[in-house]
């Protein structure tokens, strides 16, 4: 998917990012197409900060995706109501995504941290802050990342109708967590994590970075036994 294909032929990748490109961001007040995305999980794959960030034993990577993050609840009548963004690490296994696109959906399946703070209020259009990667008490990594309308290929009220269009999405009472997507990651520059790295993700205008050490864990017990 992401690998550039024999005879200039565009990957999977690029035709998504294409069509993003040309529209998602739509101005005739209709939905523009749809993105790419995936399941994450539940609220019990969330984490605060400090908080260790779990990779179970099996994973063949564990590595950063620094993102912002928007954060809903459905309300009584079903209607989705933006509480207001945060900081988040969006955590993924690149190894397992790499090795086949149709793997994407199982590198997604892990946790992930929130910022301490909520920006309530429109995101500003242009985001810029710093991923990091501290180990042994000395940074091993630093990139700037980029976020915001102005550096994402939809617009942030496409990607919410993208998401909220589906029925299952807006049971009352739910909260949801949406990360938006990122560009940089370590990964990408040949950096292989280690347990007891720690991730840390800042960027104005949140006052207090999210910081996460990285800790192998039991992937638990899989087989099944009938009845």
């Amino acid at each position: 998917m992401h690998k550039a294909a024999a005879g200039g032929t565009l990957t999977d990748s690029m035709r998504m990012f294409n069509m993003g490109l040309e529209g998602g961001k739509p101005t005739d007040g209709k939905p523009g197409v749809q993105p790419e995305w995936f399941y994450k999980g539940d609220g019990s794959s969330l984490i605060g900060p400090g908080q260790p960030l779990p990779s179970p034993d099996f994973a063949l990577d564990g590595s950063e995706e620094p993102e912002i993050a928007g954060i809903y609840v459905i309300d009584d009548e079903g209607r989705p109501r933006r509480l207001g963004f945060a900081l988040g690490n969006e955590f993924s296994d690149h190894i397992t995504e790499r090795g086949n696109y149709l793997w994407l959906a199982h590198s997604k399946l892990r946790h992930a941290s929130l910022g301490a703070e909520l920006l309530v209020g429109e995101l500003p259009a242009d985001v810029r802050g710093t991923s990091k990667i501290v180990r042994n008490g000395e940074t091993l990594w630093e990139k700037p990342f980029l976020s915001g309308e102005a550096n994402m290929s939809h617009a942030i009220a496409n990607l919410e109708h993208h998401h909220f269009k589906y029925g299952l999405f807006r049971r009352p009472g739910d909260v949801h967590v949406h990360f938006f997507g990122t560009a940089t990651l370590s990964f990408a520059d040949g950096v292989k994590t280690e347990e007891g790295d720690v991730f840390e993700v800042s960027a104005a205008p949140f006052t207090l970075p999210l910081r996460n050490p990285l800790q192998t864990v039991p992937g638990g017990e899989a087989s099944v036994v009938p009845l």
